[in-house]
């Protein structure tokens, strides 16, 4: 049976050392290669009735640990988040650190925990800037021409904006690198795509926006830092003030959706129309201060 030691890292991301035994892979390895073998065909042989001896010259040993890892990992992962009562936010980061033959496997996992949340005096803050904003844009008789109604939403934008960029600055979230290094590459592979698509190099893109890879990185990396930290607030605020989503909120939303399919596909998806919802109560709570 597979052994482990668990290290909590800095921001709430915790490693896993993990040994899986020689004969725990042995095993695994056999129940994978009959899987293989029931889906293979061969000349002379039906699909599923082909030979032992003939599917070992036929299953590659490399598709059969690749089928083995993907079958074994995820109980094993399971199986140590419910001993160590872990709360994982995020899929976990897998590194072999040995896999040869004969031998013990030793592979390390990593993942992240929901951060410690402090809020600290965020309902006084919000006010503060709030009205902090307003008082510059306050419009004064026989100054000024009247505010229009494109100037009251400017400055009620503005008010709002202070609003969060006061709640971000009177939190505390630590985002566990683990995320923010996922979410930057995912990043920078997409915009790499974009930019070949258009028939150009990173080079030369890089290039035309007066920027390095290393800039564009650590701009990614502050942007990411600040949605998941927003996200993180959002989510302790709505159970701090015990903000909720009822049924008859979500049955509005579906109603309104007129198609039959996309109105089923939505009912499907309650949870992610719930959870918009209560982040936009948030919101609007947050503008009410």
């Amino acid at each position: 049976m597979h052994t482990y030691k668990r290290t909590n890292k800095p921001h709430n991301t915790v490693e896993l050392l993990i040994k899986i035994p020689w004969k725990q892979v042995e095993t695994a390895y056999a129940t994978s290669f009959e899987k293989l073998r029931k889906d293979l065909e061969a000349e002379g042989f039906r699909k599923g009735k082909v030979p032992k001896d003939v599917a070992e010259k036929r299953i590659r040993r490399d598709d059969v640990y690749q089928d083995l890892m993907q079958a074994i990992l995820p109980e094993i992962y399971s199986d140590i988040v419910q001993k160590e009562a872990i709360k994982p936010i995020v899929s976990p980061k897998i590194e072999l650190v040995t896999a040869k033959e004969n031998e013990d496997w030793e592979l390390k996992m990593t993942t992240a925990e929901k951060p410690e949340i402090k809020l600290g005096d965020y309902k006084k803050k919000v006010q503060e800037a709030k009205k902090e904003a307003q008082k510059a844009d306050i419009w004064v008789p026989g100054k000024d021409k009247e505010p229009t109604e494109a100037d009251k939403e400017r400055q009620r934008q503005a008010a709002f904006q202070a609003a969060l960029d006061a709640l971000l600055k009177e939190a505390t979230v630590e985002v566990s690198e683990m995320i923010i290094e996922e979410d930057v590459n995912q990043r920078l592979s997409r915009l790499v795509d974009d930019v070949q698509r258009i028939g150009m190099t990173m080079e030369a893109y890089l290039k035309s926006k007066n920027t390095t890879q290393e800039q564009l990185m650590e701009q990614y990396k502050k942007e990411i830092v600040e949605n998941y930290k927003l996200e993180f607030l959002l989510q302790e605020i709505a159970d701090a003030e015990k903000i909720t989503v009822e049924q008859s909120e979500l049955d509005t939303v579906f109603s309104g959706i007129k198609d039959e399919k996309q109105r089923a596909a939505a009912q499907q998806n309650g949870y992610y129309y719930a959870t918009l919802l209560r982040k936009q109560k948030v919101l609007d709570y947050l503008n009410s201060l």
